[in-house]
């Protein structure tokens, strides 16, 4: 695989696959959830060797470390040789908690539940 000295940051994103496509890429650094080294990124912004990203998904701050550069997607079992993962395990938590207490979602306008609803939802364990 052709390495550079620098690459673009949505492309690398898409490389790793931290994103599904480059449009993706793109538009998650022009939404503002790409930090690198601490700065918000544009997606032309090159980064290089020993950078720092942090991704904000759905309320969860991933965090890695960059250790080689690559410009064509890799398959997931080699990620790793090239990116270093360093979320906190705070932010894993997080997830934890996600997946465990799931949210209700109910149509706009139909108002708070009833109380045959609310048993309902008890029942099948979606509130407390």
């Amino acid at each position: 695989m052709r390495e550079k000295n620098n690459i673009r940051i949505d492309k690398f994103l898409w490389a790793v696959r931290l994103c599904k496509t480059r449009k993706i890429a793109s538009n998650i650094c022009t939404k503002r959830k790409i930090k690198l080294n601490g700065l918000i990124s544009k997606p032309s912004k090159k980064i290089n060797i020993n950078d720092d990203i942090e991704y904000n998904k759905n309320n969860i701050l991933y965090k890695f470390k960059v250790v080689q550069l690559i410009e064509k997607r890799l398959p997931a079992k080699l990620v790793h040789e090239y990116i270093i993962d360093q979320t906190p395990q705070k932010e894993l938590d997080k997830l934890k908690i996600k997946n465990i207490y799931p949210t209700i979602i109910r149509e706009k306008g139909t108002g708070r539940p009833t109380k045959k609803e609310r048993r309902t939802l008890k029942k099948h364990k979606l509130i407390i």
